[in-house]
């Protein structure tokens, strides 16, 4: 089972400011309008590590990077922990349904190990994305700037406990409120590694950095010119935030399916309609998802407005019980009147937002869109257990753990 072990972290010495000043969302999700705005907010923000920019000099972005990094450390913003242990991290927030939601985890250094190893486990397939920049920045910095996300059956939630009185809290601009303390008692450090490591791990977000991992590990290991466990020293592990598997540690929202580029004289509902039945006109607001799930629906979104849509069971009888499954089964429907099935005339995008798929019809940009209800924990338990993975963006956590709350070095 894969080791998960306590490390020294590197955090910042908030006496002077706050984490919700210098902490930042994940990489992928920030633009370069929200990377302008954190840099401004404060000149030790963990962007200016984490997406840095050429400077004017000539430097590359990543040795820019690693220059800060090494900076912030010698001057003391950013400080070693003087022993090695965990950190409890906690997310919170109210949603849209006005329902209190938490997140509670641990973070810790986490030993990689290929899938087909049967340790960790990715719980989804992913979609092409490039790998080289993340891949530059562990060579430039030598160090884990932001947590891959693992999900475990083993009950850790206790272990973990909360933070206390002392212990930073803050607010981020999305109004989620982020936890940080450590967990240093002996007694359980050693229950925390334990349990970690006596079930296999499932990923639940970071999948390309976790290979990214992989693939600065097998370079590391090529560098000591022994290709064997344990040669690529730190680098042999990665920083990871473990949760337990269960719905009360868990908020998994729905990817919604948005259809760009088909023909507008295409009927999508009448496509469709083999696979499904159509319903009722649909509201779109906060509570559309509960009402699906209630429902047991899909939901159409078109210019001509948004109907249920009722699966048939006998068209989806050898479909897995995932609402992505039964998408991309009923797309090949769309391939037939596109006209070309090996290479359809529209494209899928994605989004957790309703807002951002209504959108995206009524601006012209998608012809339609499709609403998926979310993949339950109970699922996504099954799937791991049964070594199979979901179809891609099939689920997306939330909230996101910070960048910057803290980093591990590799060296």
């Amino acid at each position: 089972m894969p080791p998960f072990s306590p490390f020294a972290g590197v955090r910042y010495d908030t006496s002077d400011a706050s984490l919700a000043d210098l902490t930042a969302p994940p990489y992928d999700v920030v633009d370069d309008a929200l990377r302008a705005r954190l840099a401004e907010r404060h000149p030790h923000n963990a962007v200016h590590i984490d997406l840095p920019i050429d400077d004017p000099d000539g430097t590359d972005r990543y040795a820019v990077a690693s220059q800060l990094l090494r900076r912030w450390l010698d001057e003391g913003v950013l400080v070693v922990e003087a022993a090695e242990v965990f950190y409890g991290y906690r997310m919170s927030f109210t949603d849209a349904a006005g329902r209190h939601r938490h997140t509670t985890g641990a973070l810790g250094a986490l030993e990689l190990s290929r899938p087909d190893e049967g340790q960790i486990l990715p719980h989804e397939f992913t979609t092409p994305k490039a790998k080289s920049d993340r891949l530059q920045m562990l060579r430039s910095c030598r160090a884990n700037l932001s947590c891959i996300w693992g999900l475990t059956q083993a009950p850790i939630t206790a272990l973990i406990g909360a933070p206390g009185p002392d212990d930073p809290v803050w607010v981020d601009d999305d109004g989620t409120e982020h936890a940080l303390w450590v967990i240093d008692d002996a007694d359980t450090v050693t229950a925390l590694s334990a349990a970690v490591a006596s079930r296999p791990l499932v990923i639940a977000d970071g999948h390309h950095r976790y290979e990214t991992s992989l693939a600065y590990r097998d370079e590391r290991r090529a560098e000591a010119d022994v290709d064997e466990p344990g040669s690529a020293g730190p680098a042999e592990a990665t920083m990871a935030f473990v949760v337990e598997l269960v719905p009360d540690e868990l908020t998994v929202w729905p990817t919604h399916r948005i259809i760009e580029g088909l023909d507008p004289s295409v009927d999508v509902a009448g496509a469709l309609a083999e696979w499904f039945e159509e319903g009722d006109e649909v509201a779109l607001d906060a509570h559309t998802v509960d009402t699906m799930v209630d429902t047991g629906t899909l939901v159409l979104v078109t210019a001509h407005g948004a109907r249920a849509l009722h699966p048939r069971p006998e068209a989806f009888a050898e479909v897995r019980d995932l609402d992505t499954s039964r998408v991309d089964a009923a797309l090949v429907a769309l391939d037939r009147v596109a006209g070309d099935s090996d290479e359809p005339s529209y494209t899928v995008r994605y989004h957790h937002d309703i807002d951002e798929v209504r959108d995206a019809i009524a601006s012209g940009r998608a012809a339609a869109g499709i609403l998926v209800r979310p993949a339950t924990v109970a699922a996504i338990a099954q799937t791991a257990d049964g070594g199979e993975r979901m179809p891609p963006k099939t689920t997306f956590f939330h909230p996101k753990p910070r960048t910057g709350p803290v980093f591990r070095l590799l060296d």
